[in-house]
């Protein structure tokens, strides 16, 4: 489980969840008289509008920090947690243009006059919108993309090849299976800073491996050329770079497997 690979638009998500819970203890209609429902008096509506939509949020983060998310009913986590927002937005809609529905016996004793949508409505509203509008965008919109948790800056980051206090997943750390250092007496050189587009060159003969983490999820491309890619690059978590090849990097994943970053522009370097 990798918190580091929650994005922005995750954590408004989360933040989403966070008043849609609060807004299920409200009350459900406006006015001052006593024993006013709350939406935990209508298993109904709790059920469609409050507990699907953090029902939602919970599984659209946990198809993010989990590793190998499992499918429901043939939907990825996610989808399936986006699913959900979207339903519990569409309940909290059409309750609220309805407020009153299967509270007949509160309208009696009310002496007949349908009440207004209370503050749990409204918050309930407004944040399974936004839980929604979130769920949503976060895949489409570049600033929802990024890194809830920047991945973090060692003091002093190790030189490739030395032994590391802690696993992998930060610059210095040990690279399990990985072939080694280079050869001595190659002088070290850093990523020379070249931008995408630029057409493909040979690898750099002096390049060293050194560590960097990505802004945004980026696809990570066979070395043989295809266009299919083999994995996905988080942000949070630092990746060892181990060849240069013009304006590309080959990168390795904590797995062991090697790719090319074809996109290496905004990486961060450690």
């Amino acid at each position: 489980m990798n918190i580091r690979s929650l994005t922005r638009g995750d954590g408004v998500v989360i933040g989403a969840a966070v008043l849609l819970f609060i807004a299920s203890f409200l009350d459900t209609f406006g006015g001052d008289e006593g024993d006013i429902p709350n939406a935990w008096d209508n298993l109904g509506l709790v059920m469609s509008l409050y507990i699907a939509g953090i029902a939602g949020a919970a599984l659209i983060v946990m198809a993010r920090v989990l590793p190998q998310p499992p499918k429901v009913a043939g939907l990825d986590l996610g989808q399936f947690g986006v699913a959900l927002t979207i339903f519990a937005a569409w309940t909290s809609f059409w309750t609220i243009i309805d407020p009153f529905g299967a509270f007949d016996d509160v309208l009696s004793g009310l002496g007949g006059r349908e009440p207004e949508a209370g503050a749990g409505l409204i918050l309930g509203l407004i944040a399974a919108l936004l839980l929604a509008a979130a769920a949503v965008a976060t895949p489409l919109v570049p600033a929802l993309k990024g890194a809830l948790i920047p991945a973090p800056r060692p003091a002093a980051p190790q030189p490739y090849g030395a032994q590391p206090p802690a696993g992998y997943g930060y610059p210095g750390a040990q690279q399990a299976g990985f072939g080694g250092p280079p050869q001595s007496g190659q002088p070290g050189q850093s990523f020379g800073g070249q931008q995408p587009g630029q057409p493909a060159a040979p690898p750099v003969a002096d390049f060293s491996p050194f560590w960097f983490a990505v802004p945004v999820p980026r696809p990570l491309f066979p070395e043989d050329g295809s266009q299919t890619p083999i994995a996905e690059l988080a942000p949070g978590t630092w990746y060892l770079a181990v060849e240069q090849r013009g304006a590309a990097l080959v990168a390795q994943t904590q797995d062991g497997r090697r790719g090319v970053l074809q996109d290496t522009s905004g990486i961060q370097r450690g």
